[in-house]
């Protein structure tokens, strides 16, 4: 039986939704089972040897659904394998760096050190203008943010497959 794995998200406008979608490919090509889903509309974690969170992070927050997601499944996340993705920042460059280090918002992140992580990294977003409403748009042009789509596919690729060769260790 193959190794089962739930890739949960939370995405506002799709660019997380794909970014865990390319991530289950991935999982797949490799021989495992993986379920991709909203957060919001998973039940249960029974069954599952591992789990990738994907949140899509705005003005320093995840989405509710992801915070929610783990909150409820705490215990149960820290009893098998997770592995945790950001999305949001736009620009070029390292998507860490864009977020001055900050990869999770800071009230998620004592969860995240409950439940111990094998990886927490962030990957750059997409801001599309014609999916935001004017007060995203708005904010986008305060601060400076780049439009685009700023998401490194290969480093995605990359991402998913070290999450093979750990799960099938």
């Amino acid at each position: 039986m193959a190794t089962r794995v739930l890739v949960a998200y939370a995405s506002k406008y799709g660019a997380t939704r794909e970014i865990a979608e390319k991530i289950g490919e991935v999982l797949k090509q490799e021989g495992l089972a993986a379920d991709v889903m909203p957060a919001k509309d998973v039940k249960s974690l029974a069954g599952y040897s591992g789990v990738v969170i994907g949140a899509a992070m705005y003005m320093g927050m995840w989405r509710k659904e992801a915070t929610s997601f783990v909150k409820k499944n705490e215990a149960a996340l820290a009893e098998i394998k997770v592995w945790v993705f950001s999305t949001g920042p736009s620009g070029n460059g390292d998507p860490a760096e864009l977020l001055k280090g900050i990869i999770v918002p800071r009230g998620v992140k004592p969860l995240l050190d409950r439940i111990k992580p094998r990886d927490i990294t962030v990957f750059g977003g997409s801001l599309n203008t014609e999916k935001m409403n004017a007060f995203e748009k708005w904010i986008v042009k305060r601060v400076g943010g780049s439009l685009g789509d700023f998401r490194d596919w290969e480093a995605i690729n990359k991402w998913a497959k070290e999450i093979v060769v750990n799960l099938k260790k």
